[in-house]
């Protein structure tokens, strides 16, 4: 990958990040929104609408920074563990989704029925099974579990600091960009830092011409 991939792959993460946090900040703050439609506020709803965007682009970095932080996660995982790190990757994705269904349930006090959490947990599995199988699909099948512990497990505790917060609003409005910022990342990586073959085997056939020349101008003479 050249920088002028690497630049083009992050503004792009960036982005989809503001976008999603745009769109996703339409039905999570809709009554703000429609406060401002009535009477119409112009300043106002511009406001939101760079808070939000803004406040996608935030969660994009983040996004950006746990996606390679999980290339170099992987990449010493397949060195320490080698061939055990499949497995391991598996109980850490079931360890996470338990995590993801007990502490928020337990910090809730009762407040949250337990079901909820059970539903965002399944919800984000889905999610993330579906994404890795696209993602072995499109390369081979040993990408299906790192992509499935991409999209649950490092989205999770990129997650984190909205799970803390009080109520959902903040939760929302981190994880879509979070989910929309790591499923581009891990589906976009293979096509951006796949070698041009067609060009390589130009070159390849130039490199090649003139010894094949020299060798039959020897042959004649």
């Amino acid at each position: 990958m050249n920088s002028r991939k690497l630049v083009n792959f992050l503004f792009k993460t960036l982005i989809i990040g503001g976008i999603a946090g745009l769109v996703i900040s339409f039905f999570v703050q809709a009554e703000v929104y429609a406060a401002n439609l009535s009477p119409f506020n112009i300043m106002e709803i511009l406001g939101l609408i760079v808070f939000n965007i803004g406040l996608g682009f935030t969660f994009s970095a983040l996004s950006m920074t746990g996606f390679f932080a999980y290339l170099f996660i992987h990449r010493f995982g397949l060195g320490f563990f080698r061939s055990f790190w499949p497995a391991v990757q598996v109980l850490l994705i079931a360890f996470i989704l338990f995590d993801l269904v007990y502490f928020p349930y337990k910090a809730a006090d009762g407040e949250t029925s337990l079901i909820w959490f059970i539903f965002m947990a399944a919800a984000l599995l889905v999610y993330g099974l579906i994404i890795a199988q696209i993602k072995a699909k499109g390369t081979n099948k040993h990408a299906f579990i790192p992509a499935l512990f991409l999209m649950v497990v490092m989205t999770t505790i990129e997650w984190v600091p909205g799970l803390q917060t009080e109520g959902s609003n903040y939760a929302w409005l981190m994880i879509a960009p979070l989910l929309a910022c790591n499923t581009y990342q891990l589906l976009a990586l293979h096509r951006v830092t796949k070698v041009d073959e067609k060009k390589t085997t130009e070159h390849t056939k130039k490199k090649e011409t003139p010894t094949s020349a020299k060798k039959v101008g020897t042959s004649k003479a």
